[in-house]
Parts: C-alpha cells; sequence; structure tokens
C-alpha cells in the first residue's frame, strides 16, 4: 500500500511542554511542578490537572495552587496510565502534572511486574521476548501522549545508582526511576538534589546525573543561573512553546488531504490547532469528514505504537533500574 506524504515550508509552531522534574523525597518535586504549571496557565488557560500516586501528596498544596486533583491507585501500567490522562484531557486539562511518574516502572502493576509475569509465562529461554509486552505498551504511552495538544510536567522518583561493570563499582549520582526512554521526549528535564528547595542543578561531575539533566538551548536565559523554579519560569517556557507563526487557517479539503498524510504525532498537534481555529469557517456538510479524517489519523499513529518491537536485549538499560539497595 503506498503512503501519502505531504511538505510544507518549515515553521516553528505552537507545541506542547513536556517537562520531566526528576528528585529524590524532600527535593521539592511536587511544589516545583505546580508552580510551572501555574506559570504555563497564564499563557495556556485552562484547568490544571494532577494526577496523584502519591497517596494525596498534592492535596498538601491546595491552598496555594488551584487544580484539579485526580487520585490514582494501582494497577500502575502503561495503560492505566494512558487511560487516566485520557480522562483528563476529556475534561478540559490543558496543563497536566503526574506525581509520580515512576510508578509506571516500579509500582505495582508496572513494566517491571509486567515483565516478571510474560517472564513466568514464556519461561527462561524466552527471557528477551519477555520485555516485548512492557515495552510495546510503555511506547504507546509515550506515543498517544505525544498527540496531546496539552503542556505535561511528569515528576519521577530519583535514587543513586552505581556502575556496576567496572570494579570497584563507581557512583552515577542520583538517576530518576524508570525515565530512560522518556528522556529523549522531554523539553527539558530538571534534576534536584536532596534538600534543594526546587533549586534544578544543572551541572554535575558525575555520569549519571549528566545523562538526567537537560537543558535546551532555547531554555539558558530562562533557566539560567541555579533558582527555584516559579511561576514566571514557566511562563517563559509556555511564551516561548507557543511558537512564532501564527496558526493558518485551511479549507476542509486542505485539511483532509493533510490529516490522509499525517502519521507523526507533531504534525497530529499541529492539524488539530490549525483544524479548531478553522472550524467555523468550514461548512457544515465538510465538519463530519474532517472530524472523521482527524480520528482515522489518530487512530493510525495509535496503533502503529501497539506493534511490538523488536527483541530487546537481556540487559535493557531503559527499563532495568540497578540501584545500590537493589544490587546490594
Amino acid at each position: 500500500m503506498t503512503r501519502n506524504f505531504t511538505h510544507r515550508l518549515a515553521t516553528r509552531d505552537k507545541t506542547p511542554l513536556l517537562v520531566g522534574i526528576v528528585g529524590p523525597s524532600s527535593s521539592g518535586k511536587t511544589f516545583s511542578a505546580l508552580r510551572l504549571a501555574t506559570g504555563f496557565q497564564r499563557v495556556n488557560p485552562g484547568a490544571i490537572f494532577v494526577i496523584d500516586t502519591e497517596a494525596g501528596r498534592a492535596l498538601q498544596y491546595a491552598d496555594e495552587f488551584k487544580f484539579e486533583h485526580v487520585p490514582f491507585g494501582a494497577p500502575f501500567g502503561p495503560l492505566d496510565y494512558l487511560d487516566v490522562i485520557k480522562y483528563c484531557v476529556a475534561e478540559g486539562a490543558t496543563n497536566i502534572v503526574i506525581d509520580s511518574m515512576s510508578h509506571e516502572h516500579e509500582g505495582p502493576g508496572g513494566v517491571l511486574e509486567i515483565q516478571a509475569a510474560e517472564f513466568v509465562r514464556l519461561g527462561p529461554k524466552l527471557q528477551g521476548l519477555s520485555w516485548n509486552k512492557p515495552k510495546s505498551e510503555h511506547r504507546r504511552l509515550i506515543n498517544t501522549i505525544l498527540q496531546f495538544n496539552c503542556n505535561f510536567i511528569f515528576c519521577f522518583r530519583a535514587k543513586e545508582k552505581l556502575n556496576w561493570d567496572i570494579k570497584p563499582p563507581k557512583p552515577l549520582g542520583f538517576m530518576a526511576i524508570g525515565g530512560g526512554e522518556w528522556m529523549f521526549e522531554m523539553t527539558t528535564q530538571c534534576l534536584l538534589l536532596p534538600q534543594s528547595n526546587g533549586v534544578p542543578a544543572w551541572t554535575s561531575t558525575m555520569d549519571g546525573e549528566k545523562e538526567t539533566i537537560k537543558r535546551p538551548k532555547q531554555f539558558l536565559g530562562v533557566l539560567g543561573e541555579p533558582t527555584q523554579l516559579s511561576e514566571d519560569i514557566g511562563e517563559a517556557m509556555a511564551k516561548w512553546a507557543a511558537g512564532s507563526s501564527g496558526t493558518p487557517q485551511k479549507t476542509a479539503t486542505e485539511l483532509l488531504v493533510e490529516y490522509a498524510a499525517c502519521s507523526e504525532p507533531s504534525e497530529f498537534r499541529r492539524l488539530e490547532n490549525i483544524r479548531k481555529v478553522s472550524w467555523t469557517a468550514i461548512a457544515p456538510s465538510d465538519k463530519a469528514k474532517v472530524k472523521a479524517a482527524g480520528e482515522l489519523a489518530a487512530k493510525r499513529i495509535e496503533d502503529a505504537a501497539k506493534a511490538l518491537e523488536p527483541v530487546p536485549p537481556v540487559n535493557d538499560e531503559a527499563f532495568e533500574e540497578t540501584t545500590t539497595a537493589e544490587a546490594s
């Protein structure tokens, strides 16, 4: 079957922010996430939703911030996270805080437990295959998140880790639990060290911490000298994410052609923004066609994410977490 493609002159379009906040207990993750989200909201009006896996910890800040609270208990599989995120988006969320994302990896029903169940089902000889299901579901979660026109802040628990391939083991510093593959998708990622009070560390001598920190060029001014993550920082980041080009209007025919060629999450988000600003000018007789074309594109992208990936190595660093506690 021949695929459809389109092309256009490159422009810096509006894009959602995906921000990771990594830190151990009492480093300021939840408070910092709410401050950033409040700043995002100044540019992207709409509700802040907090998906709370931490036994209601976010409610401690209900007097200081206005947000919708979504209690989220086990099981914590990737598709369970996807269900609760879809719920928030359907309820009008424009800024979503997930506290914590680490449960998807090591929590009850999470990636490690899915892999363990698959290992039992398949047997030791097919150990590598036991990663197919959790990795496929994990990738489907990420790919679907990338389709939403919504800002996300992901809080990750952190542990001190060691490189056990070196004798004696070499300390790597604090690294996110379950954050391996997420790093590729993050707009930026902040490392909060113990008792940092929400002030990110942007440099480190530890190899693992260097890999955890992500501060792209466009945020060097906003995230320059070490300072507390704040509403003003969130607002500045959201203003950059608004893009440098306006959202154009398109006809129903143009949208139908572009939806038919759409196979990638960021392009789908762009088309959804265009559809929103073009909607009132589209004839009522064409609206159903355009809506159906958008739904078909979304399903095509989601179905592609469901496809099983190649068999991963037995020691997959993105999923198998080696920590001081686990290795001792």
